[in-house]
């Protein structure tokens, strides 16, 4: 528990500073944006390993470990836009395909405002980095309430389907480890703001596209940077007795981003005031 400490101060307190001196601006941090821009630019994808402290991801876990109850566990049958699949689609249309979604997410606005991973998401600090690493002159929490820092739970016999993200670029860190399984896949920039490449989404749902297909080594305190707009990914099925718990950090280059009603609906089981009307979008794809 952070209390009352000046947000700017909680990277400092959080991130293994010693191994990813990101707080302050200078030579070490400009090394690390480098490189981060670098794997951004030819993966879509950089995993900062051990970047929280060994002596906080317990903390991480058991914070998670306390709320994951309270994840909205229906299971859907979505498309790879969590829409509706839409069958007066053409035969082999990727929103036409069916896909079980068995994560369940915990919102916002049920972690505990005095979580450590609530300090970490709003950290100036933090924001002023990943800006940095994503070429944006700033980034922005979310504007929807439930969406913009939320609790990724898969349970064991359970995966995350393929999928786009909403915003640009997620920032997550595992709180928990499972005990096989649950492994990140991703197809980097597999489209575009202007071209949804559909040939080829189809190509890998269909499994004949693997060499599309990257993975990603995910650990408890790693931080993945991860340009989710544009790139199909899942997490596959988790084996074991343990389940797979992720915090998603989620920022926009744009403010006042808001999920669509359908989709957080679909997430999270229910809407608020937020979702009341036409929401901020960050192009015209389908979701």
């Amino acid at each position: 528990m952070l209390g009352a400490l000046d947000d700017r101060d909680v990277i400092e307190q959080v991130v293994d500073i010693g191994a990813h001196p990101v707080a302050r601006a200078g030579p070490e941090r400009d090394a690390i944006v480098a490189r981060v821009r670098r794997e951004l630019a030819a993966d879509g994808c950089c995993v900062l390993a051990g970047f929280v402290r060994p002596g906080l991801r317990e903390t991480l876990r058991a914070e998670g470990a306390a709320v994951a109850p309270r994840a909205h566990r229906d299971v859907d049958v979505v498309n790879v836009y969590n829409t509706d699949p839409d069958p007066t689609l053409p035969a082999g249309h990727p929103a036409r395909r069916t896909m079980i979604r068995g994560n369940a997410f915990v919102a916002r606005d049920l972690l505990g405002s005095d979580a450590l991973v609530q300090h970490l998401y709003t950290s100036t600090a933090l924001q002023e980095f990943v800006a940095a690493c994503v070429g944006a002159p700033r980034v922005h929490v979310l504007a929807d309430p439930l969406a913009g820092l939320t609790l990724n739970v898969v349970a064991p016999g359970r995966g995350h389907p393929w999928h786009f993200d909403t915003n640009e670029f997620t920032i997550s860190v595992v709180t928990q480890e499972p005990e096989a399984g649950g492994v990140f896949e991703y197809c980097p920039g597999i489209r575009s703001r202007g071209d949804e490449n559909l040939a080829e989404v189809a190509a890998v749902l269909d499994g004949r596209a693997e060499h599309l297909v990257r993975r990603a080594t995910l650990r408890a305190g790693d931080l993945q940077i991860f340009a989710g707009r544009y790139a199909l990914h899942r997490v596959t099925t988790v084996e074991g007795a343990r389940e797979r718990h992720s915090a998603i950090l989620a920022y926009s280059a744009r403010p006042g981003v808001v999920g669509s009603p359908a989709r957080t609906r679909q997430l999270f089981g229910r809407l608020t005031p937020a979702h009341g009307g036409d929401p901020v979008r960050v192009d015209g794809l389908l979701d």
